[in-house]
This record gives C-alpha cells, structure tokens and sequence, in this order.
C-alpha cells in the first residue's frame, strides 16, 4: 500500500498584465488557487497541508468558498462553473456552463444562495447571476461592451452586484432579479478588480490607470479616493479589504503591496508599503488576500509571501513551487532528505523532507531544462538548445556555469556516480562522451538513440533505441564497443536505470512495459511489468536494490518487488494529474513523483 505525506505545492498561474484572484476561508485559515487544471486548497497556518481538485477539463481560472465554507464554486477557461464540497473526498454538487469564454471572476451572494461570474463572452453576455442549486439566472446584464474583468456581490442586503472591466466602465445592478441601475467611467483605462467591504458600507476599483476609487456600497455614489500623494507607480491588479472593513491592501506591477486606511469619509491613507520582491520583474505583485491576521500576496513569478498583519514590519513566510510541469527530479545521496527538481520553464528548486521549498538555484540562462543530473558537488542539466550546463553545487549556491556546445539536442543525459567528471548524453544519431567540459567523442551508432545510462565506474553504458532494442557497450577511454544486444521492449525505450549495486538494470519503454535484468547473465530476472497503461517516462531503484518504481503518463507510480510476480505490485492512482514525469526514491520506503501538475508527492510504500 502506499500513503501520501507531503505535497510540495505547485504556485498560481499568473500572466503578465493580468490580476489573479487568491480567495479563503476565514473559518479554516485555507485559501485557494488556480494552477491548470486544478484548484489548490491551502492552509496559511500549514503550509505542507495541501489539497487539489483536478477535476476541470479546461484550465482553471478562478475559485471560492461559499459563505459557510462547505462548498467551493471555480470556473474555467470554457466558461464552466463546477460547485463541489471538500468533506469525504470532492463531491461534486452541480456543474453549469456559465459564460461562452473564459471566466474571471465569480462571487457568491451573503446567504450562499446566488452566485454572479463574469468574463469573456459572445455579444454582450460578460456576467451571469444564477440560484447555485438549479443554475437558474437571476437578472438581465446590461452596460458592457468589452470583457469583464471583475464582479462583487454586495454582503448585506439589500443585494447589489457590481462589476468592471476592459470598457473603463464600473456597472451597478439592484436586485434580485437584476438589472441595470447606473454606470460610472472615472477610470481612465482597464479596471481590474472591484470589492464590497465586509460590512457593506462601500467598494472600491483598481485599475490601470493606478488609482482606487471608492464608492457607497448602496447608492453606488462615487465618495473618495486612494491617496494621490502615495498612489502607486503602476497598474492595480487586486485588492482586499480587512475583516473589520477599516482596512484594505492592493497589490501593483509596481512590485508593491499597499495597506491603506480607509476614513469614514471614504479616502484612504497610506499606513504601509510592502515590499516582498528583490525588484525584479517577476517581484510584479498580481493578486492580494486579507484574510483574519494574514495578508497574502502573489507575485508574477507565483511566489506566495504571508505577512502577519499585525506585526507588518517582520518579515513573510514565503511559499514557492512550480508553475510549470516538473520533469526531473534528483534525491542527493550524501543528503536523502533533500530532493532538486527542475521544471519546464528552467527552475531548479532545493526541498528538504519535512520542511517543504528551501530555495532556488538560479540558472543565468532560465532555457528550458529537459534532463537533470547531480551529485553534491555539481548539476548537470540539459535543454533544448544543444547544450549541456556543469554547474559546481557548494551549499545552496551555484556556481559559475560551464556550458558545452555538443552540437546536437540531447535526448537524454547520464553520469558515473563514481567518477562523476564522466557524463554521456544521447542525441538522436549516437552519443557524446564528456569528461569535465571536455567533448570526449561523439559516436554515431547508427540507429535513433532514445535513452541512455552509464555504469557508475564509467566502465559500460547502455543505450536504447526507437527499435526498442538495447545495446551493451563497454567503454574505454573515448571509444566504445559493443558488447550485447537485448531485445524485450516492443516500443521505443524511454529510460534505463542501474540498480544501486549495479547487479541489475531496468529499462521502460514507450508501449507501457518495464524490465528488470540481471546485468551479468543479460536475462530478464522480472516480467509481466505490464501494468501502467501508457508511455513508461521514468524509473527509480529502492536504495536496497528491492524495488523499482515507474512513473507514467497515464498519471500512476507502480512499485514492483524483485523477488515477487509482477501482479503484486503496489499502485498510486493519480499521483500526478496529466501525467508523471519523474520518480525516485528517497529512502528504503518513500517515493517522490512529480509531473504535469507541478505538484510533487512523497509517497510511504509499504510492500505487502
């Protein structure tokens, strides 16, 4: 059997120009994200506590807690709103099509009876308001003629709904059912996010043009404004109010937070400025929550920074991840609790066991990394630009990078654990032999090349092919001379692994099957590996050279016992939504998988 421990959480997707919403539970601590097709449920005072509905079928762009927490409302890039509840596992209460394109906001009335979304749409359909049990409108929406960016339902009643957008214009609607009652353009380009205060009393919009205006919560009169004098530099994409709505924070692409005070006049003066960033351009603050003593901001680059609101002056607890999918991941030996995982986008993260994200290695270049080998003293990556990156690992901190042309994109990349100055890399007609950042040779073999693996003395390397076959070969010096060709896979071999005492290997291939082999007779000592359903895109030995773990694209981790059939194998269902792309094992009996979701799992597996 297998147990979940920790979830390294992915970050919210985030798009430069454009404001994310992060919404919460007061009751709970919990607030929720979107990252592709999933809804992200975390807690501000457990930050490895993690939860993830992955039940949309398009990208996710927005989701809420009804009033009383028991329900979530989220949307989507399709203009679909799925309702379901956390208790027992998700269960899905109704699933309505709200809008005909993507949603960008969606609040639920006071009373948790009515839920108002808005967005892109066809004509002049950008909001929608709807009984949350039966889908049935509750008003005609009237006054845009562009996307809407933004929507509110006013807390108290009586019941107002309030929305903004690409038109300038912020639109007031009374009801139910509503309708339109008047229309304000005070802003002077997009408005990006409108929100009732908690009491109702009043809004406020943000925009673009970087002002706040604030409005009566029931007349919709335009009342006051965010002070001029300490205005931000840049657009406003967000905005929140505190729970005793005397207060309220916006986050701006000037790489500033701001907690104003808002006067019983309806102006507000600045009581702080956050800075969470270093400055960079990815330090661009898109999203805001104030939730009980929190106050959450969301950066360009997904990082999530919690300050404590009533002691602003310490420093926030950052929360960072993935925002792309994670498609190699490396256990340190000398250092098992600590794992390095790189992601599509060129991040290589440092998480220690226990403690969640301990850092981030910067690579000068951010190019997409494919593979990812290390050891403790050095990281070699590769991407898609025919280069191989040697980077010297001292502590947390990277080195000056060495960068070998080889000529070719690698496919694959390997290194002698003992003689780790020795690497070889796959490309498409052969291999490279690297020792240091010295190009050894380069080999044509003479058929397409899809994986490889080298002995950890350096001594041998075995290389599979898009035939399925793999070829032995002994390695002396530059050259290498073939030994033995095995034929078992029935589809292009896609990862090749020694056992840690190197008396075994096990190879996977693109037709679903793994095998394990006895290195010295070349027999195949484990069969019938035949249980995932698709495309076999990693492998990982247990440290005791017991099990072999696979990870798959038809999202499952399948753990095989050598010295047992095949059929009682241990099974993780799911353990990366879209697919798994990297697996390996962290001690004699956990698991770590990462994959499409850029989430990563540590596993407990217990052999029956």
């Amino acid at each position: 059997m297998a147990t979940l421990i920790e979830t390294y959480a992915c970050i919210p997707s985030t798009e430069r120009g454009r404001g994310i919403l992060v919404s919460g539970d007061p009751k709970l601590n919990a607030f929720l994200y979107c990252n592709g097709r999933s809804v992200i449920i975390r807690y501000l005072d457990r930050p490895l506590e993690v939860e993830v509905y992955a039940e949309h079928a398009y990208q996710t762009t927005v989701a809420r807690f009804s009033p009383n927490g028991e329900w979530i409302a989220s949307a989507d890039v399709s203009g679909t709103v799925r309702i379901w509840g956390t208790h027992n596992g998700f269960v899905l209460k109704n699933e309505f099509r709200v809008l005909s394109g993507r949603i960008d906001d969606l609040q639920w009335s006071a009373d948790g009876m009515r839920i108002v979304a808005s967005g892109d749409g066809k004509g002049k359909s950008f909001i929608r308001a709807f009984m949350w049990d039966s889908g049935s409108n509750v008003g005609e929406f009237d006054g845009h003629s562009r996307r809407v960016l933004s929507c509110a339902f006013k807390p108290t009643r009586p019941f107002r709904i309030v929305s903004c957008g690409e038109d300038f214009l912020v639109n007031f609607y009374e009801g139910p059912p509503f309708k339109f009652k008047q229309s304000h353009r005070d802003h002077s380009n997009f408005v990006n996010c409108v929100r009732f205060s908690p009491d109702g009393s009043k809004f406020i919009t943000v925009s673009s043009d970087k002002r706040g205006l604030l409005y009566d919560g029931k007349t919709a009169e335009l009342k006051g404004e965010l002070s001029q004098e300490d205005a931000h530099k840049g657009s406003i994409y967000a905005v929140s109010w505190s729970p005793d709505s005397k207060q309220l924070v916006t986050a701006s692409a000037d790489k500033t937070a701001k907690v104003w005070t808002i006067s019983d006049d309806f102006n507000g003066t600045l009581a702080k400025t956050l800075c969470p960033g270093t400055g960079a351009v990815d330090d661009m603050l898109v999203g805001c929550l104030w939730q009980n003593d929190h106050i959450v901001t969301v950066s360009l680059g997904g990082t999530i920074y919690l300050f404590t609101a009533s002691k602003l002056d310490e420093e926030p607890m950052i929360l960072c991840g993935h925002m792309k999918n994670v498609n190699s991941l490396v256990v340190l030996k000398t250092s098992p609790e600590t794992i390095l995982s790189s992601s599509y986008d060129g991040f290589i993260f440092k998480w220690i066991r226990g403690a969640g994200f301990t850092g981030k290695l910067e690579r000068p270049d951010k190019n997409q990394i494919k593979c990812l080998v290390a050891v403790d003293q050095e990281i070699i990556s590769s991407g898609f630009d025919n280069k191989v990156w040697r980077i010297p690992l001292t502590g947390d901190e990277c080195g000056e990078a060495n960068i070998i042309d080889i000529g070719s994109q690698p496919k694959d990349l390997s290194l002698a654990i003992r003689q780790h100055e020795l690497a070889m890399i796959a490309i498409e007609t052969g291999v490279v032999l690297l020792r240091g950042t010295d190009v050894l040779s380069t080999t044509d073999l003479g058929f397409t090349v899809t994986a490889c693996s080298l002995a950890p003395d350096g001594s041998e390397a075995i290389v599979g092919g898009q035939d399925g076959k793999l070829h032995i070969y002994s390695v002396t010096g530059d050259s290498l001379k073939e030994e033995a060709v095995l034929e078992k896979h029935r589809g292009a071999v896609t990862v090749i692994r020694y056992s840690p005492d190197v008396s075994m290997f096990a190879s996977g291939d693109a037709n679903r099957e793994a095998v394990v082999w006895d290195r010295e007779t070349r027999e195949i000592k484990v069969k019938n590996m035949l249980y995932n359903t698709a495309r076999i895109n990693s492998l990982a030995w247990s440290p005791d050279n017991s099990m072999v773990a696979t990870g798959s694209l038809d999202t499952c981790v399948i753990v095989y016992e050598i010295n047992k059939p095949a059929s009682s194998r241990i099974t993780i269902k799911g353990a990366n939504l879209g697919g798994v792309y990297a697996v390996s094992f962290v001690d004699q009996n956990t698991v770590v998988s990462s994959g499409e979701d850029a989430c990563i799992r540590l596993w407990k597996v217990t052999p029956q």
